[in-house]
């Protein structure tokens, strides 16, 4: 019984210190319902932001150990324009490179061991985002919003400054 009871207080010590010890992301959308531009269908629109949230905790494995990023995303506006399809399926999302940049609004808050490192509101925008070459897969429907989330991170969280 004594054993029983000090290999449980080892593992328990164990998940304990590789949780304090593994940086984290939390992502929230804040009336996500109300955002400016996400796809019609409900299983488009929950697909989308499961893609952004699997991003932003993607770029959190940056994180130096014990660093942990929330995220508020308060508005998103997709980069193009939405088009029904009228065979039914996915909408059809057009980009033109004019007025239809991609757009996110954010509070974000940077802690380590309970203190704020940074944090603040930010408005995310790529108005050139169809002259940037894209780093990621010209099949991946969020290159463009990746691409400017991947500026912000780098930029604000990390503070590297980028190329050009």
């Amino acid at each position: 019984m004594k054993s029983l009871l000090m290999k449980t207080a080892f593992a328990g010590l164990c998940a304990l210190t590789a949780g304090a010890a593994s940086a984290g992301v939390t992502v929230k959308y804040i009336e996500s319902d109300k955002f400016a531009d996400l796809p019609f269908a409900p299983w488009e629109r929950e697909q989308v932001l499961k893609d952004l949230s699997d991003h932003f905790t993607k770029l959190g494995g940056q994180l130096p150990e014990g660093q942990d990023l929330a995220i508020e995303v308060l508005d998103v506006d997709l980069a193009g324009n939405e088009y029904p399809n009228l065979r039914g399926g996915r909408e059809l999302r057009v980009l033109k490179g004019m007025a239809d940049w991609p757009i996110i609004n954010l509070r974000y808050s940077l802690t380590q061991n309970g203190q704020v490192l940074k944090g603040g509101d930010a408005r995310l925008a790529d108005m050139n985002y169809m002259q940037r070459l894209s780093r990621m897969s010209d099949s991946d429907s969020l290159r463009a919003e990746k691409r400017m989330i991947d500026d912000w991170f780098n930029e604000t969280i990390l503070n590297k400054k980028r190329g050009r």
